[in-house]
């Protein structure tokens, strides 16, 4: 549970980040943010894996480049399910992944120490 919660207050921060940086991306609120936040996990948790297995040859020949186009689907699909959160187009949802995926992966070296603790 506690990893879910730093997961999500990661990918929140990610979002506010996107919705900063690339145009396209908004919120009208920070509850908006917040729903954005828990829903994009649950969808990266149930829909992700299966739109990856079903797009693995793709994602082969693209040596790995699809996996953003995929990780773009999925804020868009969180961004159906929320009035709030407001992703226009393919490139802002690449450029909202991209951002997404980089303070996922900063916060990741800095919290990431954790697995090792507990060998």
């Amino acid at each position: 549970m506690i990893r879910f919660i730093i997961q999500a207050l990661v990918t929140m921060a990610g979002l506010w980040l996107s919705a900063q940086v690339v145009p396209g991306v908004d919120f009208t609120s920070t509850g908006s943010l917040i729903a954005a936040a828990i829903i994009l996990g649950l969808v990266n948790a149930f829909v992700r894996p299966i739109l990856v297995v079903l797009t693995f040859p793709i994602t082969v020949v693209t040596l790995g480049l699809f996996l953003l186009v995929v990780n773009a689907a999925m804020i868009g699909l969180t961004s159906v399910f929320l009035d709030g959160f407001r992703v226009e187009g393919l490139w802002a949802g690449i450029g909202a992944a991209i951002v997404t995926g980089v303070v996922s992966w900063i916060a990741g070296a800095f919290i990431g120490g954790g697995e090792e603790a507990r060998r």
